[in-house]
């Protein structure tokens, strides 16, 4: 492996995630940074890995970050000499964080490496405020002495793409989770990464699903990323993943909001092992915008929207003759046509569920 060296992203691929997390923080020279920071807190010094484990799936279906990532991110933190390491995460609304920490082999890290897991929905908040926005974040990721965030690049059928910004969601309570979908939801997650700046950012593009945050439709790239500024690695897997920075609205907010610069041609990019690029190229693909046409969405829940996107997906892009309603803004009413989730029950005709089931959604659309 090449000498530590200055890049301003980290790019590496190999068949071997744990080898290429350990190499690639080596390549960065990150241990130099952790000692800075350790010396000055000698009595007790936390080190915190936030992975992205939205839903309680294995990693290879394109949704959840995976352990050997993890692995290779505790064992280099140990041989740094960092003792106290947390792996903290709060799955999505709807979900079990201690059934995605055993679904996802997280627990099997925890006893290994002996580091301890923290379930954030379960954790104290305290309340913050930025650029106008104020929201509760929880404590372990707030109070971490160094804050390492591990997402997917993947797709997200409200917000085109997910990254190091939005994977920060995960670290406010579920009430939070739902205001922020009633408040626009790329404001205040540009807020939310301008109040919680990880220290290092290290991004699981092993085999992303490129439609959609549950996963299902992964594709294989052997690809992990890192770097030290969360908005220009977005902004530089925006481009990946076909889009420009501006077409995601929580990137154009943070920039707005003075988080940093998007990737650009002067951008210094540092590759490990190239020649372990796979040949094949993965095309993205924007069947979640074109499905959503098919929905009239108020203050929707990522979960119970991803639901409704990925019936539709399955049954062809079946289409009604109205919208079907979903989301908070439809509580309280009584429209004409269908609705998905309980939110929507005073629609005329709806399936309940905080969320349904992409499934349940799918028969339920085809006997209509």
């Amino acid at each position: 492996m090449k000498q530590p060296t200055h890049a301003d992203i980290y790019l590496g691929y190999s068949e071997d995630p744990q080898q290429l997390a350990y190499d690639l923080m080596a390549s960065a020279n990150v241990k130099e940074k952790i000692e800075a920071k350790m010396q000055a807190k000698p009595k007790g010094f936390t080190a915190c890995i936030k992975p992205n484990l939205v839903v309680s799936r294995p990693a290879d279906g394109g949704a959840t970050t995976h352990p050997e990532i993890i692995a290779g991110i505790i064992e280099y933190l140990q041989d740094a000499g960092v003792k106290d390491i947390i792996i903290a995460e709060g799955s999505w609304v709807g979900d079990s964080t201690q059934r995605a920490f055993n679904n996802c082999g997280y627990t099997d890290l925890s006893r290994k490496y002996g580091v301890k897991l923290v379930d954030l929905k379960s954790d104290s908040a305290v309340k913050v405020s930025a650029h106008g926005v104020s929201f509760q974040v929880c404590e372990t990721a707030q109070n971490a002495d160094y804050l390492i965030n591990v997402p997917v690049m993947k797709g997200h059928c409200q917000t085109d793409m997910t990254c190091c910004l939005k994977n920060l969601k995960g670290c406010i309570p579920d009430s939070e989770k739902r205001r922020f979908h009633t408040i626009g939801l790329h404001k205040p997650i540009a807020a939310l990464a301008s109040a919680l700046k990880p220290d290092l950012h290290i991004v699981d593009s092993i085999c992303g699903d490129l439609s959609f945050e549950e996963g299902g439709n992964p594709v294989t790239s052997n690809r992990i990323l890192l770097g030290f500024d969360g908005l220009l690695i977005d902004s530089y897997c925006a481009g990946l993943m076909g889009y420009s920075p501006d077409e995601i609205d929580h990137l154009r907010y943070a920039k707005q909001f003075g988080l940093g610069d998007y990737a650009n041609a002067g951008t210094e990019i540092f590759e490990l092992n190239p020649e372990r690029c796979p040949k094949l190229a993965a095309q993205p693909s924007r069947q979640a915008k074109r499905l959503g046409e098919s929905v009239d969405e108020d203050g929707a829940c990522s979960a119970c929207y991803a639901a409704l996107i990925f019936a539709l997906h399955k049954n062809g892009g079946y289409r009604l003759r109205d919208k079907i309603k979903i989301g908070q803004g439809w509580r309280d009413k009584s429209p004409e046509g269908v609705g998905v989730g309980n939110c929507a029950n005073g629609c005329t005709k709806y399936i309940p569920g905080c969320p349904p089931r992409a499934v349940d959604i799918a028969k339920f659309l085809r006997n209509l």
